[in-house]
C-alpha cells in the first residue's frame, strides 16, 4: 500500500508522523527502544517525508524496527538487509534507505554482504544494533560477545575472539564510521542525521544493552562510565589511522564520529557513465572519476 505523501506542519508532528501506531513489544530496558527514539526524531528533524524513507531490517529484536516506524519498511530473511537494502536504493536513488538490525544478523549470516555493499560505496546508512547476544533465540553467543561472557551456548565462558565492528568496517574502507550509545539518546539522534546526511555508505554502530540476556541494567552503569565522546577538537575525523586506533584503545567506549571521507558513490559513478555513454565519449578512468568527488 502506498503511503500518502503530506508535509507536517510542526516539527512534534513530524516526530509523531514517523512513529508507527504499533507498541514495540521489546524487554523493558532494551536499547532497541532508545534506537526507535533515535532514528524517528532524526527523520523528523531532517524535514524528510515518510513516503521517501525506507528502513530495511533481517531478523532479530532490533529487526522488528520497521514495524515501529510509519514509512516504507521490510523484514528480509536472516542477515540479507543490506541486498534487499541495495536493491532499493538503485530502483529509487532519490529514496532515504536506512538497512538495520543486530550484530548476529549483521556479522554472522550477514557478514559477506558488507564489504561490497562498501567497496560500492552505496548512499545508505546502516545500523547495527550491538547487544552481544542472540536476543531474539533466547541468549546464545554472538560474534560481538567478549571473551569469557557465559552464555547459553558458552556456559563456561566465550572461547571465541569477538568480532570488532568498528575495526571491521574501517578496514573494509567504509567512507562514515561511527559509533553511538543506547545510553545517550539525544546524541544518538544527532549521529544518526549527520550519517545520513553523509553522501556514501555510513555505518553506525550502536551499543544497545541487554538487560535480559547480558547482565541486566548494571550494564548501562559500566558503560556510561567507560564513555568518551568524540568531537572536532579531540579527533581529527580524516584520519583513518588514528580512527583504528581509537577503534582497538582497551577500556574506553568512543562515541561519535571515527572517520569520515567523500568519496564517488555508487549512484553518481553510474549517472557519470552513462551520460559519458550517451555523449559517444570513451569512458573516464577510474581514477580521473576518483577525483572528481573528493
Amino acid at each position: 500500500m502506498a503511503i500518502e505523501a503530506r508535509k507536517p506542519e510542526t516539527q512534534e508532528e513530524a516526530r509523531r508522523n514517523f512513529r508507527g501506531g504499533v507498541k514495540p513489544i521489546w524487554c523493558p530496558g532494551c536499547g532497541d527502544h532508545a534506537v526507535l527514539a533515535g532514528l524517528s526524531d532524526a527523520l523528523a528533524a531532517l524535514g524528510l517525508e515518510t513516503a521517501n524513507v525506507a528502513v530495511i531490517t533481517g531478523i532479530g529484536c532490533s529487526s522488528r524496527l520497521p514495524g515501529y516506524l510509519s514509512c516504507y519498511g521490510f523484514n528480509a530473511i536472516h542477515g540479507r538487509a543490506i541486498p534487499i537494502a541495495t536493491g532499493v536504493k538503485l530502483s529509487r536513488p532519490e529514496a532515504t534507505v536506512i538497512a538495520a538490525g543486530g550484530d548476529g544478523d549483521g556479522f554472522s549470516i550477514g557478514g559477506g554482504h558488507l564489504m561490497h555493499a562498501v567497496r560500492r560505496n552505496l548512499d545508505m546508512t546502516y545500523i547495527v544494533m550491538d547487544n552481544g547476544i542472540y536476543g531474539l533465540t533466547k541468549g546464545q553467543a554472538s560474534p560481538t560477545t567478549p571473551m569469557g561472557v557465559r552464555t547459553k551456548t558458552t556456559t563456561t565462558g566465550a572461547y571465541e575472539e569477538p568480532i570488532h565492528p568498528l575495526q571491521i568496517m574501517l578496514a573494509y574502507g567504509t567512507t562514515y564510521v561511527a559509533q553511538g550509545f543506547a545510553g545517550d539518546l539525544r546524541y544518538l539522534s544527532t549521529l544518526f542525521q549527520d550519517a545520513i546526511k553523509h553522501p556514501g555508505f555510513s555505518f553506525v554502530d550502536v551499543v544497545c544493552p541487554c538487560p535480559t540476556y547480558r547482565g541486566g541494567m548494571e550494564q548501562y552503569r559500566t558503560l556510561k562510565a567507560m564513555q568518551h565522546m568524540l568531537t572536532p577538537d579531540n579527533h581529527d575525523e580524516s584520519s583513518w589511522e588514528e580512527a583504528q586506533r581509537l577503534a582497538r584503545e582497551p577500556g574506553v567506549m568512543h562515541i561519535g564520529v571515527f572517520y569520515r571521507e567523500r568519496r564517488a558513490t555508487y549512484g553518481e559513478t553510474l549517472t557519470h557513465l552513462r551520460e559519458t555513454a550517451l555523449k559517444g565519449k570513451p569512458a573516464p578512468r577510474v581514477e580521473a572519476l576518483a577525483e572528481m568527488y573528493r
